[in-house]
């Protein structure tokens, strides 16, 4: 066989692999690097379930960053962890297909094509000693790893994530954490969406908590679940915040979905005290830092000035700084929410100093809609020039990428045009007919 036959074949047989370089997985860089943050904050020890997973897509993330050696050692870890938590007698099985397959495209992009032969040929092996249960599926551990990979994209991909999950648990029905995470999917696709969560997904989450108690992350969403539901929660939040306090610094323990149920149903100042215990505790936790950051920035925009105590303004700042020196490549909310505080506390030279720095930034689609769509509102709202605010407005909705920003801005410029006002309603007008065109 010629080397180009050879190289057709190899690349054949990567292209129907299952894996993340066949998931059709292709965020953007600013994405990709807030993705990295988001599974560096998840932490070892709270996500021990997931540890094969989460290296498995941090590997995937840094090769798709450009850091191979780093991708390298996460695929290299994943299959470590997978062989420890299954703790089965054998080293190999069905779990460690997708670590394989990625480790087969790493080996093809480096040029190591024998490397790259080399996992096929496990894969195979694989395969045929672990089939699915199903043959029009695939085996329950690749839709498992696919589902919870989905989970942390978009809310139409969890919705995806928990069929895959389904479809894992119809073949595998003993996996708890998979049951968990179907349900977490479920709730985190719909949450933001709905003023209330409905009664069907509200007893998915009671049947999951009663199978997985320990996960503090569930117990937290589904007391707010049913404090949107009228139920009075307020003493279930006190005991449970006591035992997610004393968890592991972790996004998964359950802190920030507590804390914004804290906000809302509980008390918006004991929600700043649960935030200070946490770091109190945990002093040198980013991710505390982030969750505390965004209590103070909901009670500086809940209070008029006067009823504003300096020291929690202060808090607020100082916080929303640190937080954005401890994520320097995945803050662009956080900077956008400190201008926004600048505003609010009428230090308005800080405020544009700091959106027309962002302005000046070189940003992807949803990052341009973000800054666009919160100048637009600062300008509308704090400075009172609605005309000049139309501008990026129309910048936010005139980029052609779907997001909540340029939905957010067509609505407003849409309000704009039914109020009539010249000069800015015909060009209004006129900007919106062409963009439906």
């Amino acid at each position: 066989m010629s080397s180009a036959q050879s190289q057709t074949g190899l690349w054949s047989k990567l292209e129907v692999l299952e894996c993340h370089f066949t998931w059709d997985l292709a965020p953007s860089r600013s994405r990709l690097l807030r993705l990295r943050d988001e599974l560096e904050d998840i932490g070892s020890e709270e996500g021990y379930c997931w540890l094969g997973h989460i290296y498995n897509l941090q590997g995937f993330v840094h090769c798709q960053l450009g850091f191979v050696k780093e991708a390298l050692r996460f695929f290299c870890r994943a299959a470590e962890a997978f062989r420890q938590l299954r703790n089965t007698v054998s080293d190999e099985g069905p779990w460690l297909v997708v670590n394989y397959g990625n480790l087969a495209w790493l080996h093809h992009h480096l040029g190591e094509q024998a490397q790259s032969q080399g996992y096929l040929s496990k894969l195979e092996a694989l395969m045929s000693e672990y089939p699915s249960p199903c043959l029009d599926e695939p085996h329950p551990e690749i839709c498992a790893e696919k589902a919870w990979t989905l989970m942390k994209f978009s809310s139409s991909e969890k919705l995806l994530a928990a069929d895959y999950f389904q479809r894992a648990i119809r073949m595998q029905p003993d996996m708890v954490e998979w049951q968990t995470s179907r349900v977490l999917a479920l709730v985190n696709a719909f949450m933001h969406q709905r003023a209330h969560t409905d009664v069907d997904i509200l007893e998915k989450m009671k049947i999951a908590k009663e199978h997985d108690p320990d996960n503090l992350y569930l117990a937290a969403l589904y007391l707010e679940a049913r404090a949107q539901k009228g139920a009075k929660v307020q003493d279930e939040a006190h005991k449970l915040a006591r035992r997610v306090l004393a968890k592991p610094v972790s996004s998964y323990s359950g802190i920030k979905p507590l804390l914004r149920l804290y906000r809302i149903h509980v008390s918006m100042d004991e929600a700043i005290d649960l935030a200070e215990e946490a770091l109190e505790r945990h002093p040198g936790a980013r991710y505390i830092k982030r969750c505390a950051a965004i209590c103070y920035k909901r009670k500086v925009f809940s209070q008029s000035n006067s009823h504003l105590e300096p020291s929690r303004m202060h808090r607020a700042i100082s916080l929303h700084r640190e937080v954005i020196a401890l994520y320097p490549h995945s803050s662009l909310q956080m900077q956008t929410s400190l201008a926004n505080i600048h505003a609010k506390l009428n230090q308005r030279a800080e405020a544009e100093e700091m959106f027309q720095e962002l302005l000046r930034t070189d940003l992807d689609a949803e990052g341009e809609q973000m800054v666009c769509s919160y100048y637009a509102k600062y300008l509308e709202f704090s400075q009172k020039e609605k005309h000049r605010s139309v501008k990026y407005y129309m910048t936010a909705a005139a980029v052609p990428h779907q997001s909540f920003y340029r939905e957010d801005s067509i609505r407003r410029l849409e309000k704009i045009r039914e109020e009539n006002l010249p000069p800015t309603s015909r060009e209004v007008h006129e900007f919106l007919l062409d963009l439906t065109d």
